[in-house]
């Protein structure tokens, strides 16, 4: 028989092979447990909609989803133990865009290749981060934030985690004239800390971790970083119409599901089959909404095209800005 038929010939009987094998990995998974890595500390946006769809996973598989928080390195720390994971669909990342788009865009040593260790699952939520203050002595508008930050120059304090909200935070600032210091915190539970406490003066953060204190009376938002409708606090302004600068029009952050490279596309798809599922139930997403969430699913394509759409543009920026956040 000659090589090429024989090779061709390999090639069908391999297929042939995989078909059954694909259809049974996904028949089988789950058999057992399944971590969902949180790469922040418990209390925050990615932290809340992970336990929420990790419960809904573990009740419709009837096996175990436990979140796993591991804060540290600007997510670092999560993303290296889920990219040496074995890739067989039981260990997760709950990644967000610090740790797929902005630690390459400013780090020069990352321990993982965001690009290349990662099988996209789904986009899970496009997050709209506030600045806000306290309530009790705190301005009430931007432009009295910004009156306040020139009259006190230089002393004044303003709290994020992410290196996103960081940006946001260091880009109102600079378009505002204004000096502030930033204190950095591992996630949004110590950033809120930090606010309700007085160690700094304001906070760019996502809704979550801040909308119950926000509805009790002790924060005010008082802008939105972009112009999406936010069905918990209608009546927040955008940023770039609260202050005048349309420069700031859509400064988001977003969560996504996220695998070890290598994972079995079947796999995957039966994680991405659920999470939609889990987003379509009413009740669910009447929960996530209450959270100050803004859940979004997509196809893995869909996801995996948008986050490095997302990585191009973010570096530019950070290029531009100057910014030096290590």
């Amino acid at each position: 028989m000659p090589f090429v038929r024989r090779v061709a010939l390999a090639c069908l009987c391999a297929l042939a092979a995989a078909a059954p094998a694909t259809a049974a990995a996904q028949e089988s998974y789950p058999n057992r447990p399944i971590r969902i890595v949180v790469p922040f500390p418990a209390g925050g946006p990615t932290d809340i909609l992970s336990r929420i769809v990790a419960q809904k996973m573990s009740e419709s598989w009837g096996q175990p989803v436990v979140v796993e928080n591991r804060p540290g390195a600007d997510t670092a720390i999560g993303a290296v133990q889920v990219a040496k994971a074995a890739p067989d669909g039981y260990t997760i990342l709950a990644a967000m865009d610090t740790t797929l788009v902005m630690n390459p865009a400013t780090k020069s040593n990352l321990p993982y290749d965001p690009f290349k260790d990662f099988a996209a699952i789904s986009l899970a939520a496009k997050n709209t981060s506030l600045l806000t203050v306290r309530a009790e002595d705190g301005p009430k508008t931007i432009p009295e934030l910004i009156a306040l930050g020139k009259a006190k120059a230089g002393t004044m304090n303003y709290g994020a985690g992410i290196i996103t909200t960081r940006l946001a935070g260091y880009l109102f600032n600079r378009e505002a004239g204004i000096k502030v210091q930033l204190i950095p915190y591992k996630g949004s539970a110590e950033v809120v800390q930090g606010l309700l406490t007085g160690a700094v003066d304001y906070i760019v953060d996502g809704v979550a971790s801040s909308l119950p204190l926000i509805k009790s009376g002790k924060f005010r938002a008082l802008a939105k970083l972009n112009n999406r409708p936010l069905p918990t606090l209608p009546e927040v302004p955008p940023l770039a119409v609260a202050a005048g600068m349309p420069a700031l029009d859509d400064i988001s952050s977003w969560i996504a599901f996220v695998a070890p490279v290598g994972t079995p596309r079947a796999v995957i798809d039966k994680i991405n089959a659920e999470v939609v599922k889990i987003y379509t139930d009413p009740a669910t997403a009447d929960r996530i909404e209450k959270a100050g969430i803004n859940a979004v699913a997509s196809t893995p394509e869909e996801f995996d095209a948008f986050f490095r759409k997302e990585a191009v543009r973010w570096e530019k920026a950070f290029k531009e800005s100057g910014i030096k956040l290590d």
